[in-house]
């Protein structure tokens, strides 16, 4: 699923950082920023509450409110 993570206002986000910790819970996560928005972006198998977690254990701590399931845009076609 995607993710869209509101960040309150900090420092720099440290995306290798989240991503590294992602990764120990799901192998084919990955983070990145919205230039646009400043939002961080999620696609993961990982429920929202385990994605805080990780959020938090790297500096940047949100709450489970500031994380919004994003609607699948998948249309089936690559796996047949």
């Amino acid at each position: 699923m995607e993710l869209d993570i509101r960040l309150p206002p900090q420092p720099p986000v440290d995306i290798a950082r989240i991503e590294r910790l992602l990764l120990d819970s799901d192998p084919a996560g990955v983070v990145d920023l919205d230039p646009a928005t400043g939002h961080l972006r999620v696609s993961t198998c990982a429920e929202r509450d385990e994605v805080a977690s990780v959020l938090s254990a790297a500096g940047h701590p949100v709450q489970i409110a500031d994380i919004s399931i994003v609607p699948s845009v998948c249309c089936g076609g690559c796996s047949g």
